[in-house]
Order: structure tokens, then sequence, then C-alpha cells
């Protein structure tokens, strides 16, 4: 109790009390002091609640990635969250742009926010050196622990958890499916992003791939922009009969230059996501990048409740999506096998 209550409590128990009760209007005073003083107390114990802060960092643009964060919005709403009120989220975007990613990794760390969500091993890493200490969830990444980024799924260790790909599996699902819908197709020119995590391991991966199917692979290595120009040279010369591209962040911000290729030189394409089919593209095979997002926001409740991100196990994609173009196959003179159409999730017509 405050001082001031105190003494109105007294007051209100003095000799003369009586002689207070039996006038209405001391009556009034006395509790308008009492009431006062003992809000002030609760006031005083009030403290405002901290605003929690979600910083997000993107290798690629915003264009591409609204989808997907927008569904982590919505996860966080229907958790309690809503932002301006008890969480603010801070975005970094790298548009392609590899080397801006330590940067607006420090930026975020010095932001001191609660936990970094990103996706892909370049920004996952980045997050990483900018602090080995603050929580990190990655809504996608290829080989978490393959790369080291985890020590494995069950038990991440560290200050990083999240949700794998299963990258390496997907290689020889998607030139299957390609392969399936056309079986004369033999020289296949797989596009790809050199200088990231796992190095040459994803070249690697796909060749096997290949081999196994019978497929002669034309690597078609790109590390900055001004690679993709050459690198569809080369496909064009060495005589490509069909297309397959690889996540990254890269040739994502590339993806109308990338479809247009495809379309001009009448190449059957297989791309590492939906985005690029609902942008014009022929097929894709991939886990629903826009639900790996809205699980992401499960793993940030957590954190933000005081779970630490080593004892919240990575978990895999739950739902994969095979998606197919019809306009883009008409475009290009192509037509995709019934038993083939028949197994996708999407059809575009």
């Amino acid at each position: 109790m405050t001082k001031t209550s105190r003494t109105a409590f007294l007051w209100f128990r003095s000799d003369n009390r009586k002689s207070k009760i039996q006038n209405p209007k001391w009556l009034r005073v006395v509790a308008i002091v009492v009431t006062f003083a003992l809000g002030g107390v609760a006031v005083e114990a009030q403290q405002p609640a901290r605003i929690l802060r979600i910083g997000i960092l993107v290798a690629a643009s915003a264009s591409l990635y609204l989808p997907r964060v927008e569904a982590f919005r919505q996860r966080l709403r229907e958790l309690g969250y809503v932002e301006g009120k008890n969480i603010l989220i801070e975005y970094r975007y790298a548009e392609g742009k590899l080397e801006r990613l330590p940067e607006l990794a420090a930026e975020l760390v010095r932001l001191k926010v609660d936990v970094i969500v990103t996706a892909g091993s370049p920004a996952i890493l980045a997050a990483k050196k900018a602090s080995p200490t603050m929580p990190i969830v990655f809504a996608l990444a290829s080989d978490p622990v393959g790369s080291g980024l985890v020590s494995s799924l069950a038990r991440p260790g560290g200050n990083i958890t999240g949700l794998s790909l299963m990258s390496p599996d997907l290689n020889g699902k998607r030139l299957e499916l390609l392969k399936e819908a056309f079986p004369k197709v033999a020289r296949v020119a797989f596009l790809w992003q050199a200088g990231v995590t796992r190095g040459n391991l994803t070249l690697t991966d796909m060749e096997a791939a290949a081999k196994a199917l019978g497929l002669k692979l034309q690597s078609l290595e790109v590390r900055k922009l001004d690679d993709f120009d050459s690198a569809f040279a080369r496909a064009k010369r060495d005589g490509a009969q069909a297309l397959i591209t690889n996540p990254s962040p890269l040739i994502s911000t590339q993806q109308r230059q990338v479809l247009d290729f495809a379309a001009k030189n009448r190449l059957p394409a297989m791309y590492q996501t939906s985005e690029f089919v609902e942008a014009g593209g022929l097929m894709s095979y991939a886990p629903n990048y826009t639900d790996l997002y809205r699980r992401a926001a499960d793993f940030v409740d957590k954190i933000l409740k005081g779970t630490k991100p080593a004892d919240i196990p990575v978990e895999q994609p739950m739902k994969f999506e095979f998606v197919v173009n019809l306009n883009a196959a008409k475009q290009i003179g192509v037509t995709i096998p019934p038993n083939v159409l028949t197994r996708a999730d999407k059809v575009i017509r």
C-alpha cells in the first residue's frame, strides 16, 4: 500500500469515525481518495509489454517471396501475434546479390531482433556468421546436416533450426518426371548456381541421377547476372533438348529471362518452384514453399516463448507439388502424356 492510501485508511479509522461516517460528503471524499490511491498502485505495478522483433532475411527479391512471407504472417496472426502491437517484423532482401547478405544480416543483429527467419544456405550462413547466439529459423534448407548447419535433424544443437528441403532426393525425381513426360529427350541442360553451400555436390547429385536415367547432363553454371547469356548460348550450341533448373536466389531473380529462353528455343523445362510455372513455365516439382514458410511461424512461436533452437527438431516437407502448365506446352508445341498429367497436383489450362 502506498503512503497516500495508508494515510487515508488511518484517517478513516480515527476516533471521530462515527461523525465522519454519518456525513455522506465525507464518505464520498474518503472513497475517492482510497480508490485513487489504490488505483495508483495498480498502474505502478503494470509494466508495458515488450514488443518482440522478428527479422526476415531473404537472398532473392521481395516480389518472389511475397506469397511465402504472407503465409508466415498469417500463421503468426493465428498464433496471437499482431504486428505493431506485440511484434514488429524487419525485412531485408538481397535481390539475388549474395554479397549483400552479410551486411543485411548484421543490420538485423544490430536491431537486436529476437529471432531471424531466413531460407537457403547463403542467407542462413550469413545470419549464423553475424551472430552465433541469436536464434535462427530456416524456412527451407537443401541439406542442413550435410552443409553443417545443424548437428542432426533430431538434435540441431547451436542456435539454428527449421525445415529441410530434402533437396538431394528431389533432383532425381525432377529428372524422372521430365524423362517420363518426354521419353525421346537424351540431352538435358542443367542450370545451377555455383559458389553456394554444398559447392559442386549439387552438380554431382544431378549427374548421378541423369546417369541412372540414361540422360546426358549438360552443366550450365552461373555465378553472376552476366553469366546467363553465355550459359544459354552453350545450351544452344551443344544441342540441349530440355532444361532443368536448381533452386537458387540468383536463378529465381532471373525468372523472366530463364522462362523466355526456354520458350524461344522450345525447350521442355522442369523448374525448381511452382512460381516459375505460374509465370509461364512448363513444369515444376517441389515442396510447397508457402506451406514451409507457414510452418516456420510455429518454430518462431516456440522460440519467442522460451524454447531454445537446439531443442527443436528440424522438420521435413509434408506437401510436395507437381505442377503442369498446358498453356506453356501449347506455346512450345509439346504434348504432356495423359499418364503424366494425371499425376499432377495442379494443372494450369
